[in-house]
């Protein structure tokens, strides 16, 4: 038989039937049976897309493995004749494809693709896809324990975008309660003390976030002679919330955040009562400390991560986000404007750290105050203590130094000052169009308990990626 040329299979492969396909009907069907009206391979649309609900502007497309590239990388490779042909030929329609969804979305089109193996094997599911989307159903929820001001919720919203819907919020500060409000528009009320709220009370949801208190475990179990599950165990801590909570509901996925010191809390015995609690409700769980420096803020923060995946999903390993940025320093969070000349300390003040520090130095402590330079990077912003004194900076621009608040003596000549709210809120991550209602002593303490944004928006696009292929 004689070797057909390039233009002879091309002619060919155009007779090829590319509408109505079997797959593509049984998509149509299910859909259909669903309710769900559409125009089919309309032209007058970029891309002339298989299937188009021109109302909400939703487009999909059902891609044959072999025309639009599947697993390009690896399968190229396989083409043993007229290579030359078909690999560009490919690899154009890829371009095109890629194009189509750029000049759709600049529309304003929502782009749905499934390729027909996906169809083939799971047609119910990929309808689900379109239904949610077309109904403006989100493909998540989630519900948000402990929820401080909103800082978890926050980076998980970046991560998933119009994907996840937060269908539960509690948190019992009242102060804290007024801030996330402010910002979150939705749900519109909180649930105040997680222990009164019975746990069939709260929606169904995907992902539990939990940024929960540091608490010790030890005094429970069988030496006080309560039961030795998680009820026995965990019993008098907000951990055992979380975890009867999940027990019901057998969400996909926990998220949780704590302090760096958990691992060795209670000479490790919180820790391992954690995880061990998860992996007894039927989770995988992983867990890593990562540091805010490392995520494009200036703050030297260590916390450790844990994400729980359910036994039937998890994957075998999960790899936590490597470093994004390192170079930010504290001159990137300062105010732009000189700020106020109440966040100046008194020469009195500062004569009183002086000699505090002082004091602890000489017994071979590092504790007192610190004042950092503009390239440095801060320490991490805690609610107590000294939180605000071990991040002072020097900032000579304010002139106007008179008293506004009742201090003991005059300001000091140094231009040392405590740093505002909103350069707190940088350092955690929180964007500028972040609402902030409150009195400055709240909203120190709510910054100091929250989370860097950075970190959890990076750690829940690694999630999402775990999600979307299960």
């Amino acid at each position: 038989m004689a070797k057909k040329t390039p233009e002879q299979i091309s002619y060919n492969m155009k007779q090829v039937k590319n509408k109505d396909s079997v797959i593509e009907l049984a998509l149509r069907k299910e859909l259909w049976n669903r309710g769900l009206h559409y125009r089919k391979n309309v032209n007058r649309i970029t891309g002339h897309p298989d299937i188009a609900f021109i109302g909400k502007k939703i487009a999909v497309f059902v891609d044959s493995e072999f025309w639009h590239g599947y697993d390009w990388e690896a399968r190229k490779a396989d083409f043993k004749s007229h290579q030359e042909f078909w690999v560009p030929k490919i690899e154009r329609n890829m371009q095109r494809d890629q194009e189509v969804n750029e000049a759709l979305k600049e529309q304003g089109w929502t782009v749905l693709r499934f390729w027909g193996k996906e169809i083939k094997k799971n047609v119910s599911g990929c309808a689900d896809i379109v239904e949610r989307a077309v109904k403006g159903m989100k493909k998540y929820k989630s519900i948000d324990l402990f929820a401080g001001i909103g800082g978890i919720r926050m980076g998980f919203d970046r991560a998933f975008g119009n994907e996840i819907e937060t269908v539960f919020v509690s948190e019992w500060d009242e102060p804290a309660q007024k801030t996330y409000l402010a910002n979150f528009k939705e749900p519109a009320e909180i649930a105040g003390d997680i222990t009164k709220i019975d746990e069939a009370d709260i929606p169904e949801f995907d992902i539990c976030l939990a940024g929960f208190p540091c608490q010790a475990f030890s005094l429970a179990g069988r030496h006080m002679g309560f039961e030795d599950d998680y009820k026995g165990t965990c019993r008098g801590t907000l951990f055992l919330d979380v975890a009867r909570i999940c027990e019901k509901h057998k969400p996909r996925v926990i998220f949780c955040e704590n302090v760096k010191g958990l691992t060795i809390h209670d000479k490790g015995r919180t820790f391992k009562i954690i995880c061990k609690t998860f992996e007894d409700l039927g989770y995988k769980v992983f867990s890593k400390i990562l540091n805010s420096k490392d995520f494009g803020v200036p703050q030297n923060r260590e916390r450790i991560y844990i994400v729980a995946f359910r036994n039937d999903i998890a994957p075998e390993t999960f790899e936590f986000p490597e470093k994004t940025d390192d170079t930010k320093r504290i001159r990137d969070i300062i105010e732009k404007e000189p700020v106020p000349a109440k966040y100046y300390l008194s020469e009195v003040y500062i004569e009183t750290l002086r000699k505090h520090k002082a004091r602890h130095e000489a017994k071979g402590h590092g504790f007192g105050y610190e004042i950092r330079d503009w390239d440095d990077i801060a320490g991490a912003i805690v609610c107590g203590g000294m939180g605000r004194e071990r991040n002072l900076v020097i900032d000579k621009r304010q002139t106007e130094l008179t008293p506004t608040t009742h201090i003991k003596g005059e300001i000091n000549k140094e231009g040392i000052r405590k740093m505002t709210p909103r350069e707190w809120a940088r350092l955690q991550g929180f964007p500028d169009t972040f609402e902030l209602p409150l009195a400055d002593v709240h909203l120190y303490k709510q910054f100091g308990n929250s989370v860097t944004v950075n970190v959890i928006e990076a750690i829940a696009c690694e999630i999402k990626k775990v999600l979307e292929h299960t």
